[in-house]
């Protein structure tokens, strides 16, 4: 049966340092979507897509995921990691205190992931950069945000601890191949 893991945390908590770790070892991956969509409206013009149009932002990046999720139901793959799951859409539309259509917890209720890891956030590796605004402050609260919206969803979350991006990474394989 195909393992489809994600890993969630908020902002500069070293997911993608992971996620590029596990692609390093020939895990399949899936990248973040949040940074294409932000890109591209960039390229039209608009600098902080999620800040100026947050549903139309949450609906491209809910169409990214699921794409995500079927492409990744149609591989030959025994394992995918997926950098964000489609829960963290509507947890950041809590965080920002922004109504959004049912469809889009329809769609975390359909589309199911087996495991769950989180990274919370970490102070000494937080960053901000072009596609990143949030304070570390806000990554706390938005850390909040997403263990709930995946609790609700009846997920068990397990934590990575800090430490070396390897030492994650050898942390989320020997956890997967333990819960086999």
């Amino acid at each position: 049966m195909q393992q489809k893991i994600v890993l969630i945390g908020g902002p500069g908590t070293g997911k993608t340092s992971v996620l590029n770790d596990l692609i390093s070892k020939g895990y399949h991956c899936k990248i973040e979507v949040s940074r294409d969509v932000t890109l591209k409206a960039k390229e039209e013009g608009i600098d902080q897509l999620f800040l100026t149009e947050p549903l139309l932002f949450s609906e491209m990046l809910l169409k990214g995921r699921e794409q995500q999720f079927l492409e990744a139901e149609n591989s030959s793959h025994d394992w995918v990691f997926f950098d964000r799951g489609i829960p963290d859409v509507h947890a950041y539309m809590d965080y920002f205190n922004t109504q959004y259509p049912w469809s889009f917890i329809e769609k975390s209720k359909q589309y199911q992931y087996n495991t769950i890891f989180l990274f919370s956030p970490w102070k000494e590796i937080y960053t901000a950069d072009n596609e990143r605004y949030e304070t570390f402050e806000q990554s706390l609260i938005i850390d909040k945000c997403l263990q709930e919206s995946y609790k609700k969803l009846g997920y068990q979350i397990t934590q990575v601890p800090f430490g070396k991006i390897e030492d994650r990474s050898d942390f989320i394989i020997d956890a997967i191949r333990n819960s086999l």
